[in-house]
């Protein structure tokens, strides 16, 4: 009945249930593949808008010698690889299980938010490098030219954060796509105000500083995206799941004397995966239980996956993982 579970020795099996084993179908799963092709044309039409301007405002800086466009345009540049793994990954979890990977490859979007995290750091260091030798010797730079390709990049870098502005908050790779987009967008309305003040003053050295105010931007909108990524990569709870509130629901259950053997991860950006032992005195619960429970957990917490271990306590043998220190 169950898949990927351990039982105990002293438990019957039927004590132990996966809760979306009790219902009929998997409405989530269904919702979630439909999720996924919303979220593979998005990236598919964001990274085409921002192929193009890449390479348009490449080819400007290029020619203008403008740090400010070389430097949007490499972060434009990461923001493309960013896309490209986000989209490779959204394909690669919807691969179904095998006898290797039980749960398929849904982790793969965490290692790609992790990448990109990591990806976005590393442009930052070269930005910045750059941007203190120009500031030693600054080079003119035609205002008009680099306020026009930027205010192009106000528009698309805003018109692809827009496109994954609804469910940021469920799905670490969007939100890292959002975020990095709006940033763009932010950061291009900069670049149109240097070039501005760099036409009314004739200060070159705006050109590089505005380059280290990329920077700056880029590495807030990064750090908690790679906080959350690299938390997911090592099981931590994910963010906006309280695990304190969890245990009060489950110890509140109707039946339920104690509980131990709590665990909460994600199994991708976007899917959160539960195990936990209830310990339920003379007590063996129906598979509308197990239904109603997994509903719950759903609705109320955002836990897609929940796999529930019921113990009736009868028996003189304790659970070997009921200790707090035992994992």
């Amino acid at each position: 009945m169950p898949e990927n579970h351990r039982e105990h020795p002293h438990r019957h099996p039927q004590d132990h249930a996966h809760p979306h084993a009790a219902g009929h179908g998997h409405p989530h799963h269904q919702a979630h593949g439909h999720q996924a092709d919303v979220a593979s044309r998005g990236y598919a039409a964001g990274f085409a808008l921002n192929l193009i301007f890449v390479l348009v405002e490449g080819i400007a800086g290029f020619l203008t010698d403008s740090l400010a466009l070389l430097a949007d345009a490499g972060h434009n540049l990461s923001d493309l690889f960013a896309l490209a793994v986000a989209w490779a990954a959204v394909v690669l979890s919807r691969r179904k299980p095998s006898e290797r990977f039980t749960y398929g490859l849904r982790g793969s979007s965490i290692w790609a938010a992790l990448f990109n995290a990591l990806l976005l750091m590393a442009a930052c260091g070269a930005i910045a490098w750059e941007a203190m030798q120009r500031l030693e010797d600054p080079a003119p730079v035609p205002g008009k030219t680099v306020m026009l390709v930027a205010a192009i990049g106000v528009v698309i870098n805003t018109a692809t954060a827009l496109m994954f502005m609804q469910g940021r908050h469920n799905d670490l790779n969007r939100r890292g796509v959002f975020l990095h987009m709006a940033a763009d967008a932010a950061v291009s309305l900069g670049v149109v105000l240097a070039g501005g003040l760099m036409l009314w003053t004739s200060w070159l050295w705006l050109d590089a500083a505005a380059s280290l105010v990329i920077v700056a931007v880029i590495l807030i909108g990064t750090w908690s995206l790679l906080r959350d990524a690299i938390g997911m990569a090592l099981h931590a709870v994910p963010p906006g799941i309280d695990p304190g509130a969890v245990s009060a629901y489950l110890r509140a259950l109707p039946g339920v004397a104690a509980m131990h053997d709590l665990h909460i991860w994600g199994m991708s950006t976007a899917e959160t995966a539960l195990t936990v032992h209830l310990v339920m005195p003379g007590n063996r619960p129906g598979d509308g239980f197990y239904a109603e429970l997994s509903r719950e957990l759903d609705q109320r917490f955002g836990i897609h996956h929940s796999t529930v271990q019921v113990e009736c306590g009868d028996s003189a043998t304790p659970c070997r993982l009921a200790s707090e220190d035992v994992v």
